[in-house]
Protein backbone atom coordinates (compact mmCIF):
# COMPACT_ATOMS: atom_id res chain seq x y z
CA UNK A 1 0.00 0.00 0.00
CA UNK A 2 1.26 3.43 -0.80
CA UNK A 3 1.07 6.22 1.72
CA UNK A 4 0.85 9.37 -0.07
CA UNK A 5 0.45 13.10 1.01
CA UNK A 6 -1.96 14.61 0.04
CA UNK A 7 -2.74 18.41 1.45
CA UNK A 8 -5.75 18.45 -0.33
CA UNK A 9 -7.60 16.17 1.61
CA UNK A 10 -9.17 17.37 4.60
CA UNK A 11 -11.26 15.52 5.83
CA UNK A 12 -15.06 17.09 6.69
CA UNK A 13 -15.34 15.68 9.90
CA UNK A 14 -18.91 17.83 10.85
CA UNK A 15 -20.42 16.48 8.13
CA UNK A 16 -19.11 12.69 8.63
CA UNK A 17 -20.16 13.15 12.41
CA UNK A 18 -24.18 14.59 10.75
CA UNK A 19 -23.81 11.01 8.66
CA UNK A 20 -23.02 8.84 11.59
CA UNK A 21 -25.25 9.82 13.61
CA UNK A 22 -28.27 9.48 11.15
CA UNK A 23 -27.34 6.44 9.25
CA UNK A 24 -27.14 5.03 13.78
CA UNK A 25 -30.61 6.59 14.01
CA UNK A 26 -31.33 4.42 11.07
CA UNK A 27 -30.44 1.17 12.45
CA UNK A 28 -31.24 1.40 15.42
CA UNK A 29 -34.37 3.06 15.35
CA UNK A 30 -33.79 6.29 17.13
CA UNK A 31 -31.21 8.00 19.33
CA UNK A 32 -32.37 5.66 22.26
CA UNK A 33 -32.94 2.89 20.18
CA UNK A 34 -31.35 -0.94 19.96
CA UNK A 35 -29.47 -3.62 18.11
CA UNK A 36 -31.74 -6.54 19.73
CA UNK A 37 -29.90 -9.41 18.28
CA UNK A 38 -26.60 -7.92 19.35
CA UNK A 39 -28.08 -6.81 23.03
CA UNK A 40 -29.59 -10.54 23.74
CA UNK A 41 -26.42 -12.66 22.56
CA UNK A 42 -23.31 -10.43 23.57
CA UNK A 43 -22.55 -9.20 27.47
CA UNK A 44 -21.78 -6.24 27.76
CA UNK A 45 -18.65 -6.95 29.27
CA UNK A 46 -17.04 -8.66 26.27
CA UNK A 47 -14.33 -7.67 24.51
CA UNK A 48 -12.62 -8.78 21.41
CA UNK A 49 -10.05 -7.60 18.68
CA UNK A 50 -11.24 -7.19 15.02
CA UNK A 51 -9.63 -5.77 11.57
CA UNK A 52 -11.41 -3.82 8.89
CA UNK A 53 -9.63 -5.37 5.67
CA UNK A 54 -10.55 -5.47 1.72
CA UNK A 55 -12.22 -7.94 0.06
CA UNK A 56 -11.26 -6.37 -3.25
CA UNK A 57 -8.25 -4.28 -4.60
CA UNK A 58 -8.88 -0.93 -5.35
CA UNK A 59 -8.53 2.79 -2.92
CA UNK A 60 -9.98 3.40 0.28
CA UNK A 61 -11.00 6.77 1.66
CA UNK A 62 -13.14 7.94 4.47
CA UNK A 63 -10.96 5.52 6.80
CA UNK A 64 -11.62 8.34 9.73
CA UNK A 65 -15.38 7.29 9.71
CA UNK A 66 -14.48 3.92 11.53
CA UNK A 67 -13.56 5.77 15.03
CA UNK A 68 -16.26 8.23 14.34
CA UNK A 69 -18.49 5.24 14.33
CA UNK A 70 -16.99 3.48 16.95
CA UNK A 71 -16.91 6.71 19.17
CA UNK A 72 -20.37 7.52 19.08
CA UNK A 73 -22.22 3.61 19.09
CA UNK A 74 -19.97 3.37 22.38
CA UNK A 75 -21.54 6.87 23.80
CA UNK A 76 -24.80 5.82 22.90
CA UNK A 77 -24.19 2.02 24.66
CA UNK A 78 -22.09 3.71 27.53
CA UNK A 79 -19.03 1.28 27.06
CA UNK A 80 -15.47 1.96 26.71
CA UNK A 81 -14.00 3.18 23.40
CA UNK A 82 -13.39 0.76 20.71
CA UNK A 83 -9.51 1.55 20.12
CA UNK A 84 -9.09 2.14 16.09
CA UNK A 85 -5.47 1.98 14.50
CA UNK A 86 -5.72 2.88 10.61
CA UNK A 87 -3.54 0.96 8.76
CA UNK A 88 -4.46 2.09 5.89
CA UNK A 89 -5.06 6.15 4.87
CA UNK A 90 -7.04 8.19 2.36
CA UNK A 91 -5.98 7.55 -1.33
CA UNK A 92 -3.97 4.20 -0.52
CA UNK A 93 -4.23 1.54 -2.86
CA UNK A 94 -4.93 -1.59 -1.69
CA UNK A 95 -5.17 -5.58 -2.44
CA UNK A 96 -7.30 -8.21 -1.73
CA UNK A 97 -6.91 -9.15 2.11
CA UNK A 98 -5.05 -6.13 3.11
CA UNK A 99 -5.88 -5.08 6.54
CA UNK A 100 -7.85 -1.19 6.42
CA UNK A 101 -7.69 -0.77 10.32
CA UNK A 102 -7.16 -3.16 13.69
CA UNK A 103 -9.97 -2.37 15.95
CA UNK A 104 -9.81 -3.37 20.09
CA UNK A 105 -12.63 -3.36 22.86
CA UNK A 106 -16.21 -3.89 22.95
CA UNK A 107 -18.07 -6.55 21.39
CA UNK A 108 -21.12 -4.88 21.34
CA UNK A 109 -19.98 -1.70 20.46
CA UNK A 110 -17.87 -3.47 17.45
CA UNK A 111 -20.89 -5.01 16.08
CA UNK A 112 -23.52 -2.14 16.39
CA UNK A 113 -20.86 -0.34 14.53
CA UNK A 114 -20.10 -2.54 11.81
CA UNK A 115 -22.72 -2.26 9.58
CA UNK A 116 -23.09 1.47 9.50
CA UNK A 117 -19.10 2.31 9.30
CA UNK A 118 -19.12 -0.66 6.28
CA UNK A 119 -21.57 1.27 4.48
CA UNK A 120 -19.83 4.65 4.48
CA UNK A 121 -16.13 3.34 4.20
CA UNK A 122 -17.16 1.10 1.09
CA UNK A 123 -19.36 3.91 -0.90
CA UNK A 124 -16.50 6.12 -0.59
CA UNK A 125 -13.75 4.15 -1.52
CA UNK A 126 -16.13 3.09 -4.51
CA UNK A 127 -15.92 6.38 -5.38
CA UNK A 128 -12.17 6.86 -4.72
CA UNK A 129 -11.54 4.10 -7.07
CA UNK A 130 -13.42 4.82 -9.90
CA UNK A 131 -12.11 8.42 -9.86
CA UNK A 132 -8.50 7.02 -9.68
CA UNK A 133 -9.30 4.77 -12.74
CA UNK A 134 -9.85 8.16 -14.25
CA UNK A 135 -7.02 10.02 -13.21
CA UNK A 136 -4.35 6.92 -13.94
CA UNK A 137 -6.00 7.28 -17.38
CA UNK A 138 -5.66 10.99 -18.17
CA UNK A 139 -2.18 11.22 -16.51
CA UNK A 140 0.31 13.20 -17.95
CA UNK A 141 -2.47 14.02 -20.96
CA UNK A 142 -2.70 17.76 -19.25
CA UNK A 143 -6.39 17.21 -18.41
CA UNK A 144 -7.88 16.33 -15.19
CA UNK A 145 -11.31 14.68 -13.71
CA UNK A 146 -13.69 16.71 -12.09
CA UNK A 147 -16.87 15.74 -9.88
CA UNK A 148 -20.17 17.10 -10.84
CA UNK A 149 -23.38 17.94 -8.35
CA UNK A 150 -24.68 14.60 -9.40
CA UNK A 151 -23.95 13.36 -5.82
CA UNK A 152 -26.06 11.23 -3.36
CA UNK A 153 -28.62 13.99 -1.04
CA UNK A 154 -26.61 14.75 2.43
CA UNK A 155 -23.20 12.84 1.19
CA UNK A 156 -21.90 15.72 -1.23
CA UNK A 157 -18.80 17.12 1.26
CA UNK A 158 -17.72 13.37 2.09
CA UNK A 159 -18.43 11.76 -1.78
CA UNK A 160 -16.42 14.72 -3.17
CA UNK A 161 -13.67 13.80 -0.53
CA UNK A 162 -13.70 10.78 -2.17
CA UNK A 163 -12.88 11.92 -5.53
CA UNK A 164 -10.17 14.04 -4.16
CA UNK A 165 -8.68 10.75 -2.37
CA UNK A 166 -8.72 9.30 -5.65
CA UNK A 167 -7.00 11.61 -7.20
CA UNK A 168 -9.74 13.55 -9.06
CA UNK A 169 -10.76 17.12 -8.83
CA UNK A 170 -13.59 19.09 -7.16
CA UNK A 171 -15.74 21.53 -9.53
CA UNK A 172 -18.61 23.58 -7.31
CA UNK A 173 -20.04 22.17 -4.08
CA UNK A 174 -23.30 23.87 -4.81
CA UNK A 175 -25.51 26.20 -6.09
CA UNK A 176 -24.21 29.13 -4.13
CA UNK A 177 -20.27 29.16 -4.79
CA UNK A 178 -20.15 28.68 -8.87
CA UNK A 179 -22.80 30.11 -11.33
CA UNK A 180 -23.43 27.92 -14.13
CA UNK A 181 -25.02 29.30 -16.91
CA UNK A 182 -27.22 26.24 -18.94
CA UNK A 183 -29.69 25.99 -21.45
CA UNK A 184 -32.28 26.37 -19.59
CA UNK A 185 -31.14 29.57 -17.85
CA UNK A 186 -30.26 30.96 -21.31
CA UNK A 187 -33.67 30.26 -22.55
CA UNK A 188 -35.74 31.96 -19.83
CA UNK A 189 -33.19 35.06 -19.49
CA UNK A 190 -33.49 35.91 -23.36
CA UNK A 191 -29.98 34.91 -24.22
CA UNK A 192 -26.94 33.94 -23.56
CA UNK A 193 -25.57 37.12 -23.13
CA UNK A 194 -28.16 38.74 -21.27
CA UNK A 195 -27.81 35.45 -18.83
CA UNK A 196 -24.39 35.98 -18.73
CA UNK A 197 -24.55 39.73 -17.74
CA UNK A 198 -27.14 39.15 -15.45
CA UNK A 199 -25.02 37.09 -13.23
CA UNK A 200 -22.23 39.31 -13.64
CA UNK A 201 -24.33 42.27 -12.49
CA UNK A 202 -25.54 40.35 -9.23
CA UNK A 203 -22.66 38.46 -8.38
CA UNK A 204 -19.85 40.30 -9.48
CA UNK A 205 -17.70 37.99 -7.41
CA UNK A 206 -18.63 34.66 -8.36
CA UNK A 207 -17.10 32.55 -11.14
CA UNK A 208 -19.40 31.65 -14.04
CA UNK A 209 -19.11 28.90 -16.68
CA UNK A 210 -20.62 28.47 -19.26
CA UNK A 211 -22.45 25.79 -20.82
CA UNK A 212 -21.94 25.40 -24.89
CA UNK A 213 -22.92 22.83 -27.59
CA UNK A 214 -21.00 24.35 -30.74
CA UNK A 215 -17.93 25.82 -31.88
CA UNK A 216 -19.95 29.10 -32.65
CA UNK A 217 -21.66 29.43 -28.87
CA UNK A 218 -18.41 28.67 -27.52
CA UNK A 219 -17.08 31.80 -29.37
CA UNK A 220 -19.86 33.87 -28.62
CA UNK A 221 -19.38 33.33 -25.43
CA UNK A 222 -15.80 34.05 -24.81
CA UNK A 223 -16.66 37.08 -26.41
CA UNK A 224 -19.23 37.95 -23.50
CA UNK A 225 -16.27 37.46 -21.19
CA UNK A 226 -17.12 33.71 -20.25
CA UNK A 227 -13.67 32.57 -19.10
CA UNK A 228 -14.90 28.87 -18.68
CA UNK A 229 -16.87 26.66 -20.91
CA UNK A 230 -18.73 23.62 -20.56
CA UNK A 231 -18.69 21.83 -23.72
CA UNK A 232 -21.67 19.42 -23.74
CA UNK A 233 -21.94 16.36 -25.44
CA UNK A 234 -19.55 17.20 -28.41
CA UNK A 235 -17.96 14.87 -30.54
CA UNK A 236 -13.93 14.44 -30.11
CA UNK A 237 -13.83 15.95 -33.64
CA UNK A 238 -16.40 19.06 -32.57
CA UNK A 239 -14.58 19.42 -29.73
CA UNK A 240 -11.30 19.81 -30.67
CA UNK A 241 -12.22 22.09 -33.36
CA UNK A 242 -13.73 24.09 -30.83
CA UNK A 243 -10.41 24.07 -28.38
CA UNK A 244 -8.89 25.50 -31.37
CA UNK A 245 -11.19 28.17 -32.13
CA UNK A 246 -11.08 29.44 -28.19
CA UNK A 247 -7.52 29.12 -27.64
CA UNK A 248 -7.43 31.11 -31.31
CA UNK A 249 -8.99 34.14 -29.44
CA UNK A 250 -5.57 34.48 -27.50
CA UNK A 251 -7.90 34.51 -24.26
CA UNK A 252 -6.73 32.57 -21.21
CA UNK A 253 -10.28 30.56 -21.23
CA UNK A 254 -10.47 27.05 -19.36
CA UNK A 255 -12.35 24.60 -21.41
CA UNK A 256 -14.56 21.05 -19.76
CA UNK A 257 -15.34 18.11 -21.74
CA UNK A 258 -19.32 16.96 -20.40
CA UNK A 259 -22.33 15.09 -21.22
CA UNK A 260 -22.38 10.72 -20.91
CA UNK A 261 -18.22 10.28 -20.76
CA UNK A 262 -16.70 7.21 -20.37
CA UNK A 263 -13.48 5.51 -19.36
CA UNK A 264 -13.21 4.32 -23.06
CA UNK A 265 -13.20 7.37 -25.03
CA UNK A 266 -11.51 9.22 -22.15
CA UNK A 267 -8.18 9.58 -23.51
CA UNK A 268 -9.61 10.71 -26.74
CA UNK A 269 -11.50 13.43 -25.47
CA UNK A 270 -8.32 14.77 -23.25
CA UNK A 271 -6.44 14.57 -26.68
CA UNK A 272 -8.43 17.55 -27.99
CA UNK A 273 -6.63 20.08 -25.67
CA UNK A 274 -9.59 20.75 -23.13
CA UNK A 275 -8.30 21.69 -19.31
CA UNK A 276 -11.07 18.95 -17.58
CA UNK A 277 -13.54 16.23 -18.48
CA UNK A 278 -16.43 16.52 -15.85
CA UNK A 279 -17.79 13.03 -15.11
CA UNK A 280 -21.13 12.82 -13.16
CA UNK A 281 -20.63 8.86 -12.93
CA UNK A 282 -17.87 9.38 -9.93
CA UNK A 283 -20.46 9.92 -7.59
CA UNK A 284 -23.77 8.77 -8.81
CA UNK A 285 -23.31 5.02 -10.50
CA UNK A 286 -19.66 4.23 -8.62
CA UNK A 287 -19.71 0.57 -7.37
CA UNK A 288 -18.97 -0.04 -3.82
CA UNK A 289 -15.50 -1.57 -2.78
CA UNK A 290 -15.90 -4.53 -0.75
CA UNK A 291 -14.72 -4.03 2.35
CA UNK A 292 -15.50 -5.94 5.91
CA UNK A 293 -14.99 -6.27 9.48
CA UNK A 294 -13.87 -9.45 10.91
CA UNK A 295 -13.82 -10.52 14.32
CA UNK A 296 -9.84 -12.38 15.56
CA UNK A 297 -11.28 -13.08 19.11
Amino acid sequence: MSSPSRPDLAFPEADARRVVTGALDEDLGGPDGVDVTTTATIPAEQRTEATVVAREAGVVAGVEVIALTLDEVARRLGTDPVAVRLVASDGDRVERGDVVAELSGSTEATLVAERTLLNIVSRLSGIATHTRRWADILEGSGAMVLDTRKTTPGLRALEKFAVRAGGGTNKRMGLHDVAMIKDNHKLAAGGLGAAYAAVRERFPEVPVQVEVTTTEEALESVAAGARFLLCDNMSPALLRTTVDAVRATGEDVEIEATGGLTLDVAADYAATGVDYLSVGALTHSSPILDIALDLNT
